[in-house]
């Protein structure tokens, strides 16, 4: 299995103020909220994450569904469908990930806010870094988070998959 490397996250250089704004106008222009899984929500999350992500991309956020508080955040449409989803200490502690949003509803902010209620939840119980591990859109966390590489970090914690 091939890994890009890991990503840092400066929790404490993130600006959090316009957050609830933000996610105001997404639910406003898309009818999508961002909310905290809850436990009854569970296996229609892992649903969606199976059917959009596969199975492998399932089981690492199940453990976020365990994680007091749950550290899964879902975007829901006004339909009441999962059109995406973020975890963090999920296949490790001070990680993000995964994450994804359905293909329709990509380039319209859902991917961002997701990110930025994970990192947020993660700044305010104490991390001060964040890790995004073997990050794909290396360029896109860059833009949104300062995000930077972290040397030598392929395979990382990954080594330990089997």
């Amino acid at each position: 299995m091939c890994h890009t490397g890991d990503l840092l996250v400066k929790l404490y250089a993130l600006d959090f103020s316009d957050l609830s704004e933000r996610e105001r106008e997404l639910e406003k222009e898309h009818s999508v909220r961002i909310v905290r899984v809850m436990s009854p929500n569970f296996d229609r999350v892992k649903s969606f994450i199976t059917e959009e992500f596969g199975g492998g991309w399932a089981s690492e956020a199940t453990a976020a569904f365990y994680r007091t508080p749950v550290s899964c955040f879902a975007a829901v449409n006004g339909e009441r469908e999962i059109v995406g989803f973020a975890c963090y200490d999920a296949t490790a502690l001070g990680f993000f990930g995964p994450t994804g949003v359905r293909r329709d509803m990509r380039g319209k902010g859902v991917g961002a806010l997701l990110f930025l209620r994970c990192m947020q939840s993660m700044w305010e119980l104490g991390y001060g870094y964040a890790i995004i591990g073997a990050a794909g859109p290396i360029e896109y966390y860059r833009k949104i988070a300062k995000a930077e590489p972290i040397p030598d970090s392929t395979p990382g914690v990954y080594k330990r998959l089997i």
